[in-house]
């Protein structure tokens, strides 16, 4: 009897109906003799099975399971050959550069196909979320010094405060998701946490459908770069002002419902995608390259 594909092996499998993005310009060196999509479907199964370094990714191949012998069938090169350990190495670890590009290939072929905005105004949500670093915190003076007191910090990562949990040690998870009906994660970056929402926002908003008309967002993205983008696409950035409440002028009411509906789309997102995928607590990986291939292939699946 043959088995059946489980659903671990469906969703490695529908990698290859993916849309592809524009392929890179070459650069130097060797050509590349694997597809990128082998490693794309890899780090599906590295990110639904919770593994999260190249030697836990070979061992779980290397059961004999009926599940794991379709999964080989699926991850092996065209000509028949298995990738070397230093092949899977090396382009998991190159794989974190093009993911923006994919998830943003990705949301626009979902929005082109499942019409979000069909019933509702054409809007996204933009935000960025807290991720905190596995291991010890490197503190300012120990940084300023020049000394990693604890060989558990993750000297990559950086600090942020936040208004809700106070001054974090980790990363920023910046997002855009549709605001409608159903979220769908539109454009995906992981940064240091001290890099600035706006700033980050602006290598984002490129990724977004044409067709999107509001950019809704809180007082970080209300920011002069933000608006410029905003303006050269015809897109309306609508987010929060400096000041305290209430607010006072023409449009509060109409401001209100727009922020509303950002924190019932972003926020949600954001605490299914911690839920799903533990990120409640620190990450499970150590280093940059690491950390956005986790967080962005979650994103991704």
């Amino acid at each position: 009897m043959i088995p059946q594909p489980s659903l671990l092996v469906t969703l490695v499998a529908l990698v290859d109906r993916l849309p592809e993005p524009p392929p890179p310009k070459r650069g130097r060196g060797r050509p590349k003799t694997s597809p990128d999509r082998l490693f794309l479907k890899a780090l599906v199964l590295m990110i639904v099975r919770r593994l999260h370094t190249v030697h836990e990714l070979l061992t779980v191949l290397d059961q004999p399971t009926a599940e794991m012998a379709q999964l080989r069938g699926l991850l092996t090169l065209p000509d028949g050959r298995y990738p070397t350990r230093r092949t899977w190495e090396r382009r998991l670890a190159a794989l974190p550069e093009t993911l923006p590009t994919q998830i943003g290939c990705l949301g626009r072929q979902l929005v082109a196909r499942l019409q979000p905005w069909a019933a509702c105004g054409r809007a996204v949500a933009v935000d960025s979320t807290l991720l905190r670093a596995k291991g010890g915190a490197w503190h300012k003076k120990d940084r300023e010094a020049g000394v990693v007191p604890h060989t558990s910090i993750d000297t990559a990562a950086h600090w942020t405060k936040s208004g809700w949990r106070g001054w974090v040690y980790g990363w920023k998870l910046h997002l855009v998701t549709t605001v409608a009906a159903v979220w769908l994660p539109l454009a995906a970056e992981l940064t240091p946490a001290n890099e600035a929402d706006n700033e980050v926002a602006t290598r984002l908003l490129p990724e977004l459908p044409a067709e999107v008309r509001f950019v809704l967002g809180d007082r970080h993205y209300n920011a002069p770069n933000i608006r410029v983008r905003c303006d050269q696409a015809d897109r309306i950035l609508v987010a929060s002002r400096h000041g305290g409440y209430p607010r006072q002028g023409d449009g509060v009411a109409v401001r209100r419902v727009f922020h509303k509906r950002r924190s019932t789309a972003i926020e949600n997102f954001n605490e299914q995608f911690k839920g799903i995928f533990d990120a409640h607590g620190p990450v499970p990986t150590r280093g940059l390259a690491a950390t956005q291939r986790f967080a962005l292939g979650a994103v991704l699946v």
